[in-house]
């Protein structure tokens, strides 16, 4: 044999002990186990002891590893925790937020609750559902997403492929602060422009507020999202005689579709759950009003607000059930958005 082939088969002598894979897991059972004998014995509430067995977590981690593997891969494995631990504490509040909404939603979520309005039900009886208020969400959101996400789209192709000098600096400039308008200016823009002309509340006043709240997150996700496609695509384009507006259509849009989708559906989102608007500007029904132009409707974050504000069981119910409903809601958009971004995304296989 060899001496290649010894040197092959020898076990490499410069490799330092390491802890076996299993370790954190055992390290995090320790410290749970721990934190919780704590609490317990000090009265602590449930979050204290999270919080003290992450910080358990994170020292036994540290001395167990430099005690074992040297400090310089504990300071490797202790960065590591520190990510795992900030992932448990953002997700501590979400998922206690869908908890809570889901055991107190469902106790009226139901097919009649989604099929009937308040109509002649008060805030006091119970009885009545959300179908006037999802009528009103789909048409007040809808228009808002038809109206802003072609201009926004727009706004964004121009910044990254046309847009020098001031104008785009100009544009960028409004964009960044239309960012962080809060959503009860942009209903106040709107209700001005209804006391000028004198108008009474209607669904699409609210689609108006609604729109100027999307077109900026539209913009930003959608021009990051076009910063992302590769330069050498264009050039490959229009290398080839291909006009530019063919290579934007045909070659950029294509490849960064998904994220553009993505970015839509997250503007979508954003909207959907604004009361101050549609308070504002759409007053609220408790009828079914099918045409956003005319007379008062009834959105899912209103209903949700004028419920809770009843100040009952009834109506507290009432208010759990529609945000589950709204949750819902959101959640669904955005599975749509990831099947439709994954169907459009360009196949990278041969």
């Amino acid at each position: 044999m060899s001496n290649a082939a010894i040197a092959e088969k020898r076990p490499s002598t410069l490799r330092g002990a390491s802890l076996p894979k299993w370790s954190p897991w055992a390290i995090a059972a320790g410290s749970v186990a721990v934190a919780v004998a704590i609490g317990a014995g000090a009265g602590l509430t449930k979050v204290q002891w999270g919080l003290i067995a992450g910080l358990l977590f994170l020292i036994a981690t540290y001395v167990i590893a430099a005690t074992v593997e040297g400090r310089r891969q504990a300071k490797d494995r202790i960065a590591t925790g520190l990510v795992w631990v900030a992932f448990l504490v953002a997700l501590v509040p979400l998922v206690s937020l869908v908890w809570v909404t889901v055991v107190r939603g469902v106790k009226v979520l139901d097919v009649y609750f989604l099929t009937h309005s308040m109509g002649l039900v008060a805030d006091s009886q119970p009885g009545g559902g959300i179908y006037h208020a999802i009528i009103g969400s789909l048409e007040q959101v809808g228009l808002a997403t038809i109206i802003a996400a072609p201009i926004g789209v727009l706004t964004a192709i121009y910044l990254v492929e046309y847009g020098r000098g001031r104008l785009a600096q100009a544009v960028t400039f409004f964009v960044d602060v239309m960012t962080g308008v809060p959503s009860i200016v942009a209903g106040l823009f709107i209700l001005s422009l209804m006391l000028i002309f004198d108008m009474e509340p209607f669904g699409f006043a609210g689609s108006l507020a609604l729109a100027i709240l999307m077109m900026p997150v539209v913009v930003r996700s959608t021009e990051e999202m076009l910063k992302l496609v590769p330069n050498e695509l264009r050039e490959a384009s229009l290398a080839l005689g291909v006009p530019k507006w063919r290579t934007i259509l045909k070659v950029v849009l294509p490849t960064s579709i998904g994220g553009i989708t993505t970015g839509i559906m997250l503007a979508v989102a954003r909207i959907t759950g604004e009361t101050a608007p549609v308070l504002l500007l759409v007053f609220g029904n408790r009828f079914i009003n099918n045409n956003p132009f005319s007379g008062p409707q009834q959105s899912l974050p209103l209903y949700i607000y004028q419920q809770y504000a009843a100040g009952n069981d009834y109506a507290y119910n009432r208010a759990w059930a529609a945000s589950l409903a709204l949750i819902a809601f959101v959640m669904i958009l955005n599975l749509v958005a990831r099947a439709i971004a994954r169907w459009k995304a360009p196949k990278t296989g041969r």
